[in-house]
């Protein structure tokens, strides 16, 4: 499974030219900022653990990265101006993000009309809203943390749990990354219909 990125980002908006990610606290060591990022994130997912937040449409999207990213990156909550692709695939063009969000939005309010006691119609459509918010990538970092908090908050909105990366559980986040670098609504489906569960 590919795992290498290309940014066209010949201005360095968003790095400096060691290639580390611009960020609030100026670190210039790539492990050190990952490090830091990924324990100020954490913090932050917990808060949403705690108090969630109500998804009205795709622009809580940015909301939630913005939640997320805060205390690492001055365009957290931004979306991108560089154009992305992975291992030779290009996800959705920067200049078209508005036609994107909007197809999202027409997906978003289609789930909000199915009842919460139809797992397999609910199931679908979440594989169908993360497969379209993985494609689109609105943000330069951050978007599988983004859209996986995204799908957890949309689960709950019907009583339901969804945790795509168990901390425990290895071959759930294998199969969520399979499912959405191949783009197989199959495979996503099935992940996420395994794993949504009544909230207690």
């Amino acid at each position: 499974m590919g795992n290498k990125y290309q940014y066209l980002d010949p201005e360095l908006f968003y790095t400096n030219k060691n290639g580390v990610l611009h960020n609030i606290p100026k670190i210039d060591d790539e492990k050190i900022l990952i490090a830091f990022e990924s324990f100020k994130v954490s913090k932050r997912i917990e808060e949403l653990l705690e108090n969630p937040i109500e998804i009205k449409d795709s622009s809580s999207l940015l909301v939630i990265h913005h939640h997320l990213f805060q205390d690492v990156y001055q365009w957290a909550g931004k979306v991108r101006t560089v154009n992305i692709s992975k291992d030779g695939k290009p996800f959705f063009e920067g200049e078209r993000f508005n036609m994107g969000f909007k197809y999202i939005d027409n997906l978003i309010s289609e789930y909000k009309v199915i009842n919460k006691t139809n797992r397999k119609e609910i199931a679908n459509k979440l594989a169908e809203i993360l497969d379209s918010v993985n494609y689109l990538h609105p943000f330069r970092e951050g978007n599988g943390r983004t859209q996986r908090e995204f799908l957890r908050l949309l689960a709950l909105e019907k009583g339901l749990n969804l945790n795509l990366n168990p901390p425990d559980n290895k071959n759930i986040y294998e199969r969520y990354m399979k499912g959405t670098i191949e783009s197989n609504l199959n495979i996503l489906n099935d992940l996420i219909f395994e794993l949504i569960e009544t909230t207690n």
